[in-house]
């Protein structure tokens, strides 16, 4: 039997589609940009971000200035971090094989996989400066191949985050710009007068800079739709209660409309993780976020054992989804909707933010169910091509193609198939004037 010790109170967060006037406002600022070019992105960021610097791009001159301010642990810390996601995005590259096969004698088919020409990397701001995105985007990118990586973020209050401004750079951004919100992604996707365009974009973001992605996606690649931060746990008995308590609200915390999710075999556990929350939650420095994520969307479901567990939990298809049970590697084995796996105490959703290596790019709303998480892969078109070298292999298949197609009504692809089979074998073009046809 499977009951609820806490219900959500809203849903909004579930929602796939954005507001009207989200829509609205992203889709009239895309037009004044596509329109007006730098002019209205200068006059988009002094309204938004109170920001008009001479150029929003940063010198060689002034990364080197931003680097000098800051302290060196953070250095050593960021390089750290992006020595853990360059090597995970590496030998995620390594095995993606490219591969030539031959089918039928003469006949080569193959597959490569080619970096798209230039990628765009927005890094989120707002209230907190959020680096880690810059590792995820940007060396990802890079890992894949990309040749140009472009990366923008906003100013904090007026201030350049030179944090973030490290990162990027450490990350290999070639070029930096100082430019937040719509008015960054739409500058990046569709160029300016000061700004070569980009191929594709990647990066979380509020809910306008999400849906700018979305009505740009088409023109250019996104990495995927975003919506808030998720997190489900799954527990047993075996868990400790305060454990799963932090580990909640640290995802909690992202915004007001996270869902944070706890599916338990045991309804004491339940119980005392929601006492544990309801004690942390007042002096909790993010309880603005916190408070109400945890109220509005926080759900505790008790089940009967861990396979109703992992059966509840893929209906979820969560963002972040956490084992702490006894045996947490069979979850590998039961599970199929999550955007990443947690496994055991040992680990936490907030590791795979900042510092263990994986990707925190991924998919929320749902889409679990159909796509993994930004990686290398992301960056990398995966083109075949083919080659037919022997003339009987080509007469054949030109004999099937013309059979094929015609079944299919297409005339035209019927006589490439024809024009083969009769150059390289011994069949007729009875379609072709006399002058034309094979001697």
């Amino acid at each position: 039997m499977t009951f609820a010790l806490k219900r959500a109170q809203q849903t909004s967060a579930a929602t796939t589609t954005s507001l009207p006037d989200v829509q609205e406002k992203v889709a009239a600022i895309i037009a004044d940009i596509r329109a007006r070019g730098d002019e209205a992105v200068r006059e988009h960021s002094a309204r938004f971000d109170k920001w008009e610097p001479e150029s929003f791009r940063l010198s060689q001159a002034q990364i080197d200035e931003i680097m000098a301010r800051v302290p060196e642990q953070v250095i050593a810390d960021i390089r750290f971090v992006q020595q853990q996601v360059r090597g995970f995005a590496e030998k995620q590259l390594e095995s993606m094989r490219e591969i030539e096969v031959e089918t039928l004698p003469g006949v080569h088919l193959g597959q490569k996989h080619i970096p798209v020409a230039a990628a765009g990397a927005y890094v989120p701001g707002g209230r907190y400066p959020l680096l880690a995105s810059a590792h995820m985007t940007i060396l990802t990118a890079k890992a894949a191949g990309v040749p140009r990586v472009i990366a923008s973020t906003p100013p904090i209050r007026g201030e350049i985050p030179d944090a973030t401004v490290a990162a990027m750079h450490l990350a290999g951004a070639d070029e930096i710009y100082l430019l937040g919100g719509v008015q960054a992604v739409v500058s990046m996707a569709l160029g300016t007068e000061t700004i070569d365009p980009v191929d594709m974009l990647a990066g979380p973001g509020n809910a306008f800079v999400a849906e700018a992605k979305r009505q740009l996606f088409g023109e250019i690649g996104i990495d995927l739709f975003a919506g808030p931060t998720e997190v489900l746990v799954v527990a047993d008995d075996s868990a400790d209660p305060f454990v799963v308590a932090v580990d909640l609200l640290s995802q909690a915390e992202h915004g007001p409309d996270s869902p944070a999710v706890l599916i338990t075999t045991s309804e004491e556990l339940g119980r005392k993780a929601i006492e544990h929350i309801d004690a942390l939650l007042p002096e909790m420095p993010t309880r603005d976020n916190a408070e109400p994520a945890w109220r509005d969307h926080g759900e505790v479901h008790v089940v009967d054992d861990l396979d109703e567990a992992y059966r509840l939990a893929d209906t979820y298809a969560s963002e972040h989804v956490q084992i702490l049970t006894e045996r947490p590697r069979e979850a590998l084995e039961k599970m199929r909707n999550y955007g990443a796996l947690f496994l055991g105490e040992g680990t936490c959703v907030s590791y795979g933010d900042k510092v263990i290596g994986t990707n925190h790019v991924l998919p929320t709303r749902g889409a679990a169910r159909y796509t993994g998480g930004l990686w290398v892969g992301k960056y990398l078109k995966t083109v075949t091509y083919q080659e037919v070298t022997d003339p009987a292999a080509s007469a054949e298949l030109g004999e099937i193609c013309g059979r094929a197609a015609r079944v299919e009504l297409f005339e035209g692809h019927a006589r490439s198939g024809d024009v083969r089979a009769a150059k390289h074998g011994t069949a007729d073009l009875p379609w072709a004037p006399d002058a034309l046809t094979r001697p």
